[in-house]
């Protein structure tokens, strides 16, 4: 057991749609990198601020909707971790990818909460905005796509 397994880092067990062993791709080696508008880049990373949100408190239900945004936006969920903080009741976390990473970071006592959604390959990180939505019930979404890696053709 590694070391993040320890602190509870990693799970133990692989949950579905978790990937679990090496990630080397030796054999069959890709480039992940996309290509639209004439352009060739890492990923999209999406900044999400939701504004008048509610649920922002509990970091077992705020784990389990971010895991079904990757599974929506096709991604493959490698771990997850969470904190809690006190006395606000404030959450951080992440959801690792292997097509790198869903974050957030919520102020209960202001409705808000900052998300970073950031993928690569085929995976689509808006699609991940209506189940965010649906749990967060924001009144206003604040939305920035940065294109990541970006290369000249």
């Amino acid at each position: 057991m590694n070391a993040l397994a320890q602190l509870g880092m990693v799970s133990e067990v692989p949950r579905s749609n978790q990937v679990s062993g090496d990630l080397s791709y030796e054999e069959d080696r890709k480039d992940y990198f996309i290509v639209r508008d004439g352009m060739r880049f890492a990923g999209t990373h999406l900044l999400v601020d939701l504004w008048d949100a509610t649920n922002l408190d509990s970091p077992e239900e705020i784990d389990r909707v971010l895991r079904e945004a990757a599974i929506v936006a096709g991604a493959t969920i490698l771990h997850s971790h969470f904190h809690h903080f006190s006395p606000n009741g404030g959450v951080s976390g992440v959801v690792v990818l292997a097509e790198s990473h869903i974050s957030i970071h919520t102020w209960p006592e202001r409705n808000f909460a900052a998300l970073d959604i950031f993928m690569c390959g085929s995976c689509d990180p808006y699609t991940s905005i209506p189940v965010l939505q649906r749990f967060f019930k924001p009144e206003r979404i604040v939305l920035d796509e940065q294109r990541r890696g970006k290369e000249n053709l």
